[in-house]
């Protein structure tokens, strides 16, 4: 039987869904119910208008088969879809036979600009290009940088290290030719959201030229362990314990969890790793690992920002459209990669 969002298009379904978001405070409260408080936070009230309207659909980001979960994710980005209000310039760029890329350019953005590799989240398994294609451009447009955002192979298909070692040839092609992609080679940064924040922390331990700077939204960042808020968190909060688990068993066998290649928090010597700012969901599983993480580049002598959003849930950097608290975080993040691009290596050139 079809879900109830699919009797209608994505575009209708993203209609009601921003006419929601649009009525006064008093009736989103109203619609959403009491505030929901858990561990000293108070869930956002778009987070939790957004919750609400979510159970209609009754699909859950993991579970089933991954071309369903897949064709999912990718009707979700049709019913946000929203582009920022500076026009941007896509190419598609072929970097190996494996890694596909897109690279966004702002308009008016001169040559030589800082450059961002994203990756994009998913638990590995879904998600691409397109599903963060809005995300991609808001970082572009906020952060003044080119963005090559880098579709990498995916799980179960492609399993562990596949998605990692793309990564990094995503990322060498980018130093190799920053120039050719518009960019200045000494501000290069990676980035990505969730399993994506895993792929940029991999990347940024292991290539041979280190990133400029890290911008790692909620990441995994340890496939080997549970920790307190994926049990706090389990439930009810979009991204589930269940899900996380559906994809770590997709993507990585348990023998290999331990591998920094895996799981970045694992990894004994964290020095060297680029300045960094980690942003966490207080409502999310993986907020624990992600903050542990970040104390472990703070005591190797990183510079880290550590933000927690504690009334926000995981995967808020794809909500932005429906703007208010998701957007403000979102501006938060490309605030701060702006800051680390142009006034870190560059900037002191």
């Amino acid at each position: 039987m079809p879900q109830l969002t699919e009797l209608i298009s994505p575009a209708a379904a993203g209609a009601v869904l921003r006419a929601v978001f649009g009525l006064p405070r008093p009736l989103r409260r109203l619609i959403a119910g009491p505030p929901v408080r858990q561990d000293g936070q108070e869930l956002a009230l778009d987070a939790q208008l957004l919750l609400l309207m979510s159970k209609l659909d009754q699909r859950s980001l993991g579970g089933g088969s991954p071309e369903d979960a897949r064709a999912g994710l990718a009707r979700a980005k049709e019913m946000l879809g929203r582009e920022p209000g500076r026009p941007v310039r896509t190419r598609e760029v072929a970097i190996a036979d494996t890694v596909t890329s897109r690279l966004y350019t702002p308009k008016a953005l001169p040559e030589g600009s800082p450059l961002l590799v994203f990756y994009h989240g998913g638990g590995w398994v879904i998600g691409d290009i397109d599903t963060h294609d809005t995300v991609c451009r808001y970082l572009a447009v906020h952060a003044e940088v080119r963005v090559l955002s880098v579709g990498y192979r995916l799980a179960p298909e492609h399993r562990y290290p596949a998605a990692a070692e793309d990564a990094r040839t995503a990322y060498e092609y980018a130093v190799k030719n920053a120039a050719e992609l518009g960019a200045d080679p000494q501000a290069i940064a990676v980035g990505g959201d969730s399993a994506g924040g895993n792929l940029a922390s991999v990347v940024s331990l292991f290539a041979d030229r280190r990133p400029d700077f890290a911008l790692l939204f909620y990441p995994a960042t340890d496939l080997s362990a549970r920790r307190r808020s994926r049990e706090l968190f389990a439930e009810g909060f979009y991204l589930t314990d269940a899900d996380m688990t559906w994809f770590s068993d997709h993507y990585c066998p348990p023998e290999r969890r331990t591998e920094p290649m895996a799981s970045p928090l694992l990894a004994e010597d964290l020095a060297g790793f680029p300045p960094t700012y980690l942003v966490t969901a207080g409502f999310d599983p993986l907020r624990d690992e992600g903050e542990e993480f970040a104390g472990r580049l703070a005591d190797a002598g990183v510079p880290v920002a550590l933000r927690r959003q504690e009334d926000l849930i995981h995967g808020f950097a794809n909500m932005w459209p429906l703007g208010g608290r998701f957007q403000e975080a979102l501006s938060e993040a490309a605030g701060a990669l702006r800051t680390g691009l142009y006034a870190g290596p560059r900037g002191r050139a």
